[in-house]
């Protein structure tokens, strides 16, 4: 949802380096806009390919020092298990948005998430988020219904800011 993924047959993938790593055209808009209403923004995150093996560690690191340089964002949860690895941190479990509020003394239910795919509507869900799809037609389908659907994330901080009763 911040950056461009690399879609085969309908599913989205990362990037595989740094150099193929670009922001979505809306991404510094929307988060200006998030930013100067007083928003805390946190990048929640599954990277299953480094537990995979086809992915490093450090490459994703790099991308995430990249957004931080581009974004100045307040935090990453990153979680680089696979699913047979039945973690509590691998979305859709809320295990990184619960530990997220605990280190940042967060409230949840006053919290949105904002995702493209059906496991961060779901793991914003389970937390007690208010959960926004950003629908970019994969052919992956959601399991629970958002509380919102938007084409873009500057889309999702205009949804936001109009709850919020702030000026978009």
């Amino acid at each position: 949802m911040l950056n461009r993924p690399v879609v085969r047959d309908g599913k989205p993938y990362p990037p595989l380096t740094l150099e193929d790593f670009v922001l979505l055209p809306d991404v510094v808009e929307a988060v200006s806009v998030l930013r100067e209403r007083g928003f805390q923004l946190y990048v929640v995150t599954n990277q299953p390919d480094v537990a995979r093996g086809t992915q490093q560690r450090s490459v994703v690191e790099s991308m995430h020092a990249k957004l931080q340089t581009l974004l100045l964002l307040d935090d990453f949860y990153v979680c680089y298990h696979d699913d047979r690895e039945a973690c509590d941190c691998r979305k859709p479990k809320p295990g990184l948005l619960l530990r997220a509020a605990r280190e940042h003394d967060i409230s949840l239910p006053d919290s949105y998430m904002i995702g493209d795919r059906w496991r961060d509507v779901d793991c914003g869900h389970a937390a007690g988020c208010k959960t926004i799809f950003i629908e970019k037609n994969y052919t992956e389908r959601l399991r629970m219904q958002p509380h919102f659907t938007v084409a873009d994330l500057l889309a999702a901080a205009a949804i936001i800011t109009s709850l919020e009763g702030l000026q978009p």
